[in-house]
C-alpha cells in the first residue's frame, strides 16, 4: 500500500470505559479499521483530561479513575475517512472527532 502526500489525519477522544456491544470502544474501532483495509491506527492512553462536563479524570495515586482519556488516531485517505464516519458515530455515545490535513512523507513496510 502506497500512502503518501495529503491525507487526512482523524483524531477520536473517548474515555477508557466508553464500549461498543461489550467491547472496549477503541478495540471495536482499531478492530473495524483494521477490517477495512485502513492504513493504520494507533490508540494513545492519557495520564489526564477532561470533557464536556468538566470532571477531571486522572492516574494520579488518590484519585484512581476507571475512565482515562483514550486518542484513536488514524491517518489515510480523506474520502475513506469520510465513509467510516457514520460508522464511528454510531459506535460513539460521547467523545469528539477530529479532522485535520497530515502530509504524509513516509509510510511503508519495513524490508524483510
Amino acid at each position: 500500500m502506497k500512502l503518501e502526500g495529503e491525507q487526512t489525519l482523524m483524531r477520536i477522544f473517548i474515555g477508557e470505559s466508553d464500549r461498543w456491544k461489550s467491547k472496549p470502544l477503541h478495540e471495536a474501532l482499531v478492530e473495524m479499521f483494521r477490517q477495512e483495509g485502513f492504513a493504520g491506527a494507533t490508540v494513545v492512553k492519557g495520564i489526564m483530561g477532561f470533557g464536556c462536563h468538566s470532571v477531571t479524570h486522572t492516574d494520579k495515586l488518590l484519585r484512581f479513575s476507571a475512565d482515562l482519556p483514550v486518542i484513536v488516531e488514524v491517518v489515510d485517505s480523506p474520502d475513506k475517512i469520510e465513509a467510516i464516519m457514520p460508522r464511528i458515530d454510531d459506535m460513539m455515545e460521547g467523545g469528539m472527532i477530529t479532522l485535520e490535513k497530515a502530509h504524509v512523507i513516509r509510510y511503508r513496510k519495513t524490508k524483510e
